[in-house]
Order: structure tokens, then C-alpha cells, then sequence
């Protein structure tokens, strides 16, 4: 077989995982035609096509299923070969991409990202701040900083910092309407209800939720802070936004022998034999930073 041996190897695999060619030269950062010129000279070199092309599709033939088994753990023993020299000169480097929510990532990540890469200007970053929750490994993503409960995945996850909910409500709103004492009570006080229609509350150690009914809805947090806090009515945010009104006096924490279990903030990355170096560092520097941080909110 002519040609280098590695050419047209990292195209397929991510053509293969992204089921798109435009996806995997979006992943690349290369053009489709790049691409797609890379596979077909892989496919020549070969003698045996790799993928079907429809408008709609790119799928594995059976002699590309095989490859690409064999590819996917080539490229990743390579990869793991190049980390292991890099982790001896100890400087991260080359570009780090990773998610997070809106408002947390604007007020902790980046902030957090932004201190690291003082400390290493050799690294490159790209932050993409959405709610909506990326495929790490269709998109290319290294990180994800994700909050609360982790739904079943073969993503790795490390906690590093905690993530509590709190029912709380406005001094001048429980003057008025008075103040709940117990879970059945809830039903009769006005809710503002922000992205979840259900609130998570503990009884007698187990969960149970609350149906949250109201005048007023937001899909912000920061508003159902700024209405919690104008007085309209009772809410559940997490710690983040609601503990320095709490121990300003702001808002009143509410019902504390049902608040629920911590959830965490979770450090999410692609399953690898071993965590690329600088996502590691970078873990560590937000666990640390977001530490420092809860101890002054």
C-alpha cells in the first residue's frame, strides 16, 4: 500500500463516528472536500470502499465496520503515544475544546478558563456556552462542565464542586402571605417556575417532587432570582444565584429538612485509556477555583 500510512485514518474515523462528512470537517476544522479527498485515496489505497454515500447519509460497509474498529484503537494508542511525551514537558498545548451551561459558564467557567490560560498562553481554547447538551464525541468536545444528575453514559465523570437546591422566598413575600412549614402547604403560595416544571424536595430521606403552580414562568435563572427577590412569590434555584441574598437577608431558605441531596458539577469528558493532560490540569485549576469561589458567595 503506498502512500503514508496514517493518511485519510483520522477523516474516516470521523466520518465514521459523526455519520456526516460535514460533521467530521466541522469536528477537523477542515473543508468537506478535504475530507471526502482523503477517504477516496484511503478507499484507493485500499481497494475496498469504506462507506455508502446517499444525499441523506454516510454509513459503514462491512469492510469499513472492520476497519474502523481497528482505526478507532490505532489512532487512539498513537494519540496516547504523543501524550505520553507531552505529559513529560508538563506545558499544555494545541486546542481544548469544551461546553457549559449559559449562566454558570459566564459567571464560574470562564472566568475560571480564563486564569488557566494566563498560566498557559500556549494553550488555544474554544468554549462553546449552550443549554443544550452536546454528543462530546460527535462534536469534538474534550470537556463538558454539566450540573446536577448524570443521566446513564460511557462518558467519564469527576465531581468537582457542589450543587445544592434551595426553596427560599423574600421577607416581604412571607410577611404578606406567610411562611410554609410543611410540604403540603406549598400548594397554596404562588411558585415561579423557571426551566423545570417539577421542584426536588426530600421526604423522610427519599425524594419526592412538587408540581410548582404559579402566575409567573421564566426559562432564566437570573429572573427567578430578580422575581424571588421583588417579592412575587416562592422559588427553588440552585446555591450559585440564591446564597448571597440568603446571607444578605434577602431571601429566607424555607422547609430545610426537605431540601434535597446535593447533585454536584460534574467535569464530563470522552472515555479515553488515559485523560488528555491538559483537560486534567484544567479539571484540577476549576476544582480548585470553584472551591475558592463557594467560599465567598
Amino acid at each position: 500500500m503506498s502512500g503514508s500510512g496514517w493518511e485519510g485514518l483520522d477523516e474516516f474515523v470521523a466520518v465514521a463516528e459523526c455519520g456526516s462528512f460535514l460533521r467530521a470537517a466541522e469536528r477537523l476544522r477542515l473543508s468537506s472536500s478535504h475530507v471526502s479527498r482523503q477517504i477516496a485515496r484511503l478507499e484507493e489505497r485500499l481497494q475496498a470502499r469504506l462507506l455508502y454515500r446517499t444525499t441523506r447519509r454516510v454509513s459503514l460497509t462491512e469492510a469499513g465496520q472492520t476497519f474502523f474498529s481497528r482505526c478507532q484503537r490505532l489512532i487512539e494508542e498513537r494519540d496516547e503515544a504523543f501524550l505520553a511525551i507531552s505529559d513529560l514537558h508538563g506545558a499544555p498545548t494545541g486546542l481544548l475544546r469544551m461546553t457549559a451551561a449559559v449562566a454558570y459558564g459566564e459567571r464560574f467557567i470562564v472566568p475560571l478558563v480564563n486564569a488557566f490560560m494566563l498560566q498557559h498562553p500556549q494553550l488555544r481554547v474554544d468554549i462553546e456556552l449552550s443549554n443544550r447538551t452536546l454528543d462530546l464525541v460527535q462534536e469534538g468536545q474534550d470537556l463538558a462542565i454539566r450540573l446536577g444528575r448524570l443521566g446513564e453514559s460511557s462518558l467519564v465523570a469527576s465531581r468537582i464542586a457542589p450543587r445544592r437546591l434551595y426553596l427560599c422566598a423574600s421577607p416581604a413575600y412571607l410577611d404578606h402571605y406567610g411562611r410554609p412549614h410543611t410540604l403540603s402547604e406549598l400548594a397554596r403560595h404562588n411558585c415561579l417556575i423557571g426551566t423545570s416544571d417539577t421542584w426536588m424536595l426530600q421526604n423522610q430521606g427519599r425524594e419526592q417532587p412538587f408540581k410548582p403552580s404559579g402566575n409567573w414562568r421564566c426559562n432564566s435563572g437570573q429572573a427567578v432570582l430578580d422575581a424571588a427577590l421583588s417579592g412575587l412569590g416562592l422559588c427553588q434555584l440552585p446555591d450559585y444565584y440564591v446564597l448571597e441574598p440568603l446571607r444578605q437577608g434577602r431571601l429566607v431558605a424555607l422547609l430545610p429538612g426537605h431540601q434535597p441531596a446535593d447533585a454536584g458539577v460534574w467535569a464530563v469528558c470522552p472515555q479515553r485509556r488515559y485523560p488528555l493532560p491538559k483537560v486534567r490540569l484544567l479539571i484540577d485549576s476549576l476544582r480548585q477555583g470553584l472551591a475558592r469561589a463557594s467560599a465567598y458567595v
